[in-house]
């Protein structure tokens, strides 16, 4: 099921999408943040760890070497409300939730495994630093 994950948060977790934010309106969120997902029910791990960067209000993921990367659409917008959707393979899932300056939180979910979670997030860095 990891791969699963990868799909959901890498995978933000962070359902549908969300309003467009401006470049400049939603640009305090951009930076490397570090996504720690908890399992509340279904057949997925307990919990997770991923890195995604936001750049001008887009989230991407930022897979470990030798990892595939999941197909990502969603954004961040001015007011920190954060929907993606995410798919890997067969698997697709979303979340959605809220950054704030340096902290995040919300909900994800993989239907097709029957998982729900929540998610936290911190910011690691700058939009520099997430490119590395």
């Amino acid at each position: 099921m990891k791969k699963v994950f990868v799909a959901v948060l890498a995978g933000a977790g962070i359902v549908g999408v969300a309003a467009v934010a401006s470049a400049e309106s939603s640009s305090r969120y951009d930076g490397r943040w570090t996504v720690s997902m908890t399992t509340a029910s279904g057949a997925c791990d307990r919990s997770y760890s991923y890195a995604l960067a936001v750049e001008n209000g887009r989230v991407q993921p930022l897979p470990k070497p030798g990892e595939s990367a999941p197909r990502m659409t969603g954004q961040v917008a001015a007011n920190g409300a954060v929907a993606l959707s995410i798919s890997s393979g067969l698997a697709s899932g979303n979340a959605a939730g809220r950054l704030r300056a340096s902290a995040g939180s919300g909900t994800w979910q993989v239907p097709i495994a029957g998982c729900t979670g929540t998610w936290v997030a911190q910011k690691s860095g700058t939009t520099q630093t997430a490119q590395r």
